[in-house]
C-alpha cells in the first residue's frame, strides 16, 4: 500500500530512472546533429582526439555525450552500405533509437539493462564499448553461443573500424595465437564459457608468451540472466586424464540397483492395485496412505498418475502426506519413524529435492545382491570412533595415528558407496532419456534445460554422468581430475566494470544485486507492446492438453498466421510433431536432436503459415521478423494501434522459471508488431504436480469441471506464479550454496593465481626464493624452538635434516656453542648461509639457466600441488555432506578442514621448490609441463578429477621451463608487477581471513 502511495506521487521506479536519463539523450542528439556536418576524416579523427583527452585527464563520463554521438553518427553514415556477415551479405539499416541511447548509457554504467525482444540490445551495446574501449584495456562482449559472437562482431565491427578501432572475435577450437590477437583487438566478442576457459589456462601458462588474455577491464554480458543465472549452477573445469579410474564402480553396482528398481517398481504396482481396490470399496483412509507411500516410492507411476488426474484423488494424497506427518512427529503422538511408516519401500524419493535414501530394507537387500554385510552400508560414527581411539590409554601415538587412518579410510569407503549407489538410483528413476539427456552415437548427452539445446563437452557432476552411462548400457568415459576451476560468479566478479543485457531480468533483480552488485534498469520500448497475453487453459491431463493446442495451430495455420511452439522437453516437442503429421500440417522442430539449422529456422518462423516447435525457445538471438501479409491492417496501414495477426506463440506447459515464459512470450509482438501468446497446462505437468495442482483440482472440482473441459481464471495463473516463484528460490538457494563452496576455493584460487603471476612476469624470479628462504627460515624457528627453554633442547636433528635437504644448509654449531645460541641468532645464520648457497648455484648455472631455474621450477611445483589440492577438495566436498549426522555444518566443516589442507599444501610448496632450486644439477631437459590440450578437457560442470602433471620433482630434479604442448603463443606483454602488499609477520594477513600474516598467507 505504502510503495503504492509512493508511486502515485513520485512515480513507479522505473519512470524515475527515465526521467533521469532523458536529458542525457537529448544531449546525445544534439551532439549527433552536430557532426552531421564533420567530414569523414574529421569524424573518424574524432577517436584520436577522445584518446588524447583521456590521457591529458578527462573522465570517459566527461567524453561520454560526444562518443555517443559519434557512433550513432557512424550508424548513419552507414545507412544502405553492405558487408559480408557470416558469409552471408547484410546491409546496414539501423541507427539507434532513443531508448536504446538510453539502455547504452545504463550499460555504460555497470548495471543490467531489461529491454524487450526486437528492442535493438546488439546495437545498444556498441557505444558503451566503444566508450570503454577508449582506455586501451579492452572491452568485452560476451555471448551465448560462438554463432552470435561471429555473427556480432563481424555485423556490428564495421562501426568500429570505421572509427578507428580493432573488433575480435574468440570462437571455440581457435589456435592460441589467435586467440591472442583476437584479445589484442580494442573490443572482442566471445561466449562465456571461452573467456572463462582462457582465464584458466592463462593460469596454467608457464611462460608469459603463454597468456592470451589482458586485464579483466570491463564487459557486458548479453543474455545475462542465461549466463549469470541459469549457467551459475555449474562451474567451469579443465579436465585431464585420471590416474585412477573409478568408471568400473558403476558397472559392478548396476546390476544390483537395476534388481533393487525393479523390485521397488513391483512393490509400488501392488500398492497402487490395493489402491484401486479400496477406492472401488470406498476406503478412503487407506487409499490417502498407500497413495502417499506409493508417490514417494515410484512418484512417475503411470497408473497413479492416471489415478491422480481425479481431483478427490489428489486431494486424498495430500491426506496422506498430512497422516504420515502427524504420526512421524512427537506431537502427533504415534512417534513412529520414517522406516516403519515406509516399511514396504527399498528407498524414498524426494522429487522437489532430487534427492534419494535408501532405507533398511534397501540396505539389506542390496547387501545381499552383492554379497557383502550389511554392516558395510552403517558404519560407526567417525567422530565417536575417533574419540575413542584417542581416549584410548592403551594405545601409543603411532597406533592412534593408524588406528584414525584405518576408521578414516573405512568411512571414506563408506561414503563413496553410498554416493554411488545413491547416483544410480537417481540415474534409474528421476533422469528420463529424451528429457534431461540423449544417447546418441553410444554417448549420453545432455539437453539443457533452459535453451534446448545439447550441451556437447558437459557431463553432469559427481559422477552422475557415469551412472547414468552405467544406466544406459553405454561405455562409461575414463574419470578425469580437476587440473583448474571456477564457477562463472568468481569470474564474472574479476572485472573492474561489468553490465549485461536481456529481455528478462527483473524477476532476478535480487539475485543479480546480492551476488554480483548489479542493478537492474527497466528501458521502456520505442513501440508500445500490441502484444496479446491470453489467460493459462487448465485441462485435467496431457492427452487433453496436446488435443487442444493441436486444434489452434491448426486454426492458425489455415488462416495463414505463423504459430510459435514451446515445449519444456525434447520428447513433447517430438509428441506434438507426430500429431501435426498425422493431421498434414507441414513444420520445423527446433530440439536438441534438430538443431543444425537453428538460426536460420527461428528467423523463418514469421512467415505466413509457418509453425515452428522450439525446446526452451533455442535460437535466442535470433528475431523473429513478421513475413509479408502476416499483420493485418485493420486502420490505415502503418497504424499499429490498429491491427491483428502477428505471430502466435503457445506455450505447452509452465517452465520452472517465470523468464523463461517470458522470453517465449517475448518472441511475439517485436517493435510494435501485433501477436498473441497463451499456456496450455495439465494437472500432470511436473510444475503442477509437485507444486501447485491440489488447489486448482479442488477449484476444478467445486466448479464441475467434467474430462475435456477446461478452466481459465486469473485465481488459477496466480496459483502458477506462486508455484514458479517457489522453485526459483529453491534455484536461487542451490546457485547461493555452490557459491558459498566456491568461495572457499577463491581466496585460495587468488593466492595461487597471484604467486604464479609474481613468478611469470616478476623481473627478478631471484627475489621469490629469496622471500622463499625467510619464510622457510621463519617455519623452522616457529614449529622447531621454543624461546621458553633452553636452545640446546630444541629438535636439532630435524632442524639439521630438514636445512640440510632443502637448502644444503650445514649448521656447525658446537654443544658447547648450542646452549647460547638465540632464535634471532639461529635465523640470521639460516638465511646467510641458503643465500650464500643460491649465489654458489646462480654462478654454477649462470644468469639465463638461474633465472630459468627460479622462474619454472616453483611453477612446477605450485601447479603439481594444487592439481593434488584441487582433487583432494573435490573428494571432501562429496562426502562433507554426511557430517550433518554428526551435527556438524557441512560447510563449516569443509572451511575448516579446507584452511588446514591449504596451508599443508603451502607448506609442502616452499619445502619442495626449495629442494628443487638448490639441488639443481647443469642437465635441462626440454620442456614439458602441462598435458597437451588434446587430452585436456574443457567442461562445465562440477566434477572431482584429476589429470595435468609436471614431472614430479626429486632431491635430484632437473631445471627446465614446462611449457605447453600446444602451439607456442606469441606477442609482447607487459609485465606484471607483483601486487600483493607488504605485511609484517605478526599483522592481520590482507586476504581477511582474521589470522596473523605469519599463520596465513605468510606462510608461503
Amino acid at each position: 500500500m505504502a510503495q503504492n502511495i509512493i508511486s502515485n506521487i513520485f512515480g513507479s521506479r522505473k519512470e524515475r530512472e527515465t526521467k533521469k536519463l532523458w536529458p542525457v539523450v537529448e544531449q546525445i542528439n544534439l551532439e549527433f546533429d552536430k557532426l552531421k556536418s564533420l567530414s569523414e576524416s574529421e569524424l573518424q579523427r574524432k577517436t584520436e582526439e577522445f584518446k588524447a583527452r583521456l590521457a591529458d585527464g578527462e573522465s570517459l563520463d566527461d567524453i561520454l555525450i560526444e562518443a555517443f554521438a559519434a557512433v550513432k553518427e557512424t550508424c548513419r553514415r552507414l545507412l544502405g552500405k553492405s558487408w559480408m556477415v557470416v558469409e552471408q551479405k547484410a546491409t546496414w539499416e539501423m541507427v539507434p533509437f532513443d531508448v536504446q541511447l538510453m539502455g547504452a548509457v545504463v550499460l555504460h554504467q555497470g548495471k543490467i539493462i531489461e529491454m524487450a525482444t526486437g528492442e535493438g540490445k546488439t546495437l545498444a551495446a556498441t557505444m558503451p564499448l566503444y566508450l570503454n574501449a577508449l582506455e586501451g584495456k579492452g572491452a568485452y562482449l560476451v555471448t551465448v553461443n560462438d554463432y552470435l559472437a561471429r555473427r556480432d562482431s563481424e555485423w556490428m565491427g564495421e562501426i568500429y573500424r570505421y572509427l578507428g578501432l580493432s573488433v575480435g572475435a574468440i570462437i571455440s577450437h581457435m589456435s592460441p595465437s589467435e586467440r591472442r590477437k583476437q584479445y589484442a583487438c580494442d573490443i572482442t566478442y566471445g561466449t562465456n564459457n571461452e573467456f572463462g576457459f582462457d582465464y584458466l589456462r592463462d593460469n596454467m601458462a608457464v611462460s608469459p608468451e603463454d597468456v592470451v588474455q589482458r586485464s579483466h577491464h570491463y564487459a557486458i554480458v548479453d543474455e545475462v540472466d542465461s549466463v549469470l543465472i541459469d549457467e551459475a549452477r555449474t562451474p567451469l573445469i579443465i579436465a585431464g586424464p585420471s590416474n585412477v579410474s573409478d568408471s568400473g564402480r558403476f558397472a559392478k553396482l548396476k546390476p544390483s540397483i537395476d534388481l533393487l528398481v525393479r523390485r521397488q517398481r513391483q512393490v509400488a504396482d501392488q500398492i497402487i492395485t490395493d489402491v484401486e481396490e479400496a477406492l472401488r470399496q470406498g476406503d478412503e483412509a487407506r487409499v490417502a496412505v498407500d497413495l502417499f507411500i506409493a508417490s514417494k516410492g515410484a512418484p512417475h507411476h503411470k497408473r497413479m498418475l492416471k489415478l491422480l488426474e481425479d481431483g478427490h484423488a489428489k486431494k486424498l494424497l495430500h491426506e496422506g502426506e498430512r497422516d504420515f506427518l502427524m504420526k512421524t512427529s512427537a506431537q502427533g503422538g504415534v512417534n513412529m519413524s520414517r522406516e516403519e511408516y515406509f516399511k514396504d519401500l527399498f528407498f524414498f524419493i524426494e522429487e522437489r529435492e532430487h534427492s534419494i535414501t535408501t532405507s533398511e530394507k534397501g540396505d539389506e537387500t542390496l547387501a545381499k545382491f552383492m554379497g557383502v554385510s550389511v554392516d558395510d552400508f552403517n558404519p560407526p560414527d567417525l567422530t565417536e570412533q575417533i574419540f575413542e581411539i584417542e581416549q584410548d590409554p592403551y594405545y601409543t601415538p603411532e597406533q592412534k595415528a593408524k588406528k584414525r587412518m584405518e576408521a578414516e579410510d573405512k568411512f571414506s569407503r563408506f561414503s563413496e558407496q553410498k554416493h554411488d549407489i545413491s547416483q544410480l538410483l537417481r540415474a534409474y528413476t528421476l533422469y528420463e532419456k529424451d528429457v534431461e539427456y540423449v544417447v546418441q552415437e553410444g554417448k549420453v548427452l545432455i539437453v539443457d534445460e533452459f535453451t534446448g539445446r545439447l550441451m556437447h563437452g558437459r557431463r553432469f557432476s559427481e559422477g552422475l554422468h557415469s551412472a547414468i552411462e552405467a544406466k544406459e548400457g553405454v561405455r562409461i568415459e575414463q574419470e578425469t581430475q580437476t587440473i583448474a576451476t571456477i564457477t562463472l560468479q568468481n569470474y564474472f566478479r574479476l572485472y573492474d566494470k561489468l553490465a549485461g543485457m536481456t529481455g528478462t531480468a527483473e524477476t532476478e533483480e535480487t539475485e543479480f544485486w546480492n551476488t554480483y552488485k548489479l542493478e537492474v534498469s527497466v528501458i521502456p520500448t520505442n513501440e508500445a507492446v500490441c502484444r496479446t497475453d491470453n489467460d493459462d487453459l487448465i485441462y485435467r491431463t496431457k492427452r487433453e492438453k496436446y488435443k487442444a493446442i493441436i486444434d489452434e495451430i491448426e486454426e492458425c495455420h489455415q488462416s495463414n498466421q505463423p504459430v510459435l511452439v514451446g515445449t519444456v522437453s525434447v520428447d513433447v516437442s517430438e509428441t506434438l510433431s507426430k500429431m501435426l503429421k498425422r493431421r498434414g500440417i507441414k513444420h520445423n522442430v527446433l530440439n536438441a536432436k534438430h538443431h543444425q539449422q537453428e538460426a536460420e529456422i527461428v528467423t523463418q518462423a514469421g512467415q505466413p503459415g509457418a509453425v515452428t516447435i522450439a525446446t526452451n525457445m533455442a535460437g535466442r538471438g535470433t528475431d523473429i521478423k513478421l513475413g509479408s501479409g502476416v499483420v493485418k491492417w485493420l486502420g490505415e496501414a502503418g497504424d499499429k494501434t490498429k491491427t491483428s495477426g502477428g505471430l502466435r506463440v503457445i506455450g505447452t506447459e509452465r517452465h520452472e522459471s517465470r523468464r523463461i515464459d517470458r522470453q517465449l512470450r517475448g518472441r511475439s509482438g517485436r517493435q510494435g508488431d501485433p501477436g498473441g501468446s497463451r499456456f496450455y497446462l495439465s494437472l500432470e505437468d511436473d510444475l503442477m504436480r509437485l507444486f501447485g495442482s491440489e488447489r486448482i483440482a479442488s477449484i476444478m472440482d467445486r466448479m464441475g469441471i467434467q474430462e475435456g473441459e477446461v478452466i481459465a481464471h486469473p485465481l488459477v495463473t496466480k496459483s502458477i506464479e506462486k508455484a514458479q516463484k517457489r522453485v526459483e528460490m529453491r534455484n536461487f538457494d542451490i546457485r547461493k550454496h555452490l557459491l558459498e563452496y566456491d568461495d572457499v576455493m577463491n581466496q585460495q584460487r587468488e593466492v595461487i593465481y597471484k604467486r604464479r603471476g609474481a613468478l611469470l612476469f616478476g623481473e627478478n624470479p631471484e627475489v621469490e626464493i629469496v622471500s622463499l628462504i625467510e619464510d622457510y627460515a621463519e617455519y623452522i624457528i616457529e614449529v622447531f624452538t621454543d624461546e621458553k627453554t633452553d636452545s640446546d633442547m630444541w629438535d636439532w636433528k630435524t632442524i639439521k635434516d630438514k636445512l640440510g635437504m632443502n637448502m644444503l644448509v650445514t649448521l656447525d654449531y658446537s654443544e658447547e656453542e648450542l646452549r647460547g645460541v638465540t632464535q634471532d641468532d639461529l635465523r640470521e645464520k639460516i638465511i646467510e648461509s641458503a643465500k650464500r648457497n643460491l649465489e654458489f648455484k646462480k654462478r654454477e648455472l649462470g644468469g639465463e639457466l638461474s633465472d630459468r631455474l627460479f622462474r619454472f621450477a616453483p611453477l612446477r611445483i605450485i601447479d603439481m600441488k594444487w592439481k593434488d589440492h584441487l582433487y583432494d577438495m573435490d573428494r571432501m566436498k562429496e562426502g562433507v555432506g554426511l557430517r550433518a549426522y554428526g551435527h556438524k555444518d557441512p560447510l563449516v566443516e569443509y572451511k575448516k578442514e579446507g584452511f588446514q589442507m591449504f596451508m599443508d599444501m603451502l607448506d609442502s610448496i616452499s619445502e619442495e621448490t626449495l629442494k628443487v632450486v638448490f639441488r639443481a644439477q647443469f642437465k635441462i631437459s626440454p620442456p614439458e609441463g602441462v598435458s597437451a590440450p588434446d587430452r585436456m578437457r574443457l567442461v562445465h560442470q562440477e566434477s572431482a578429477n584429476l589429470g595435468f602433471a609436471g614431472a614430479a620433482a626429486s632431491p635430484e630434479g632437473q631445471a627446465g621451463a614446462p611449457s605447453s604442448g600446444g602451439s607456442p603463443r606469441s606477442g609482447k606483454l607487459r609485465p606484471v608487477k607483483k601486487t600483493m602488499p607488504k605485511v609484517g609477520r605478526n599483522e592481520p594477513c590482507p586476504c581477511g581471513s582474521g589470522k596473523k600474516y605469519k599463520h596465513c598467507h605468510g606462510r608461503v
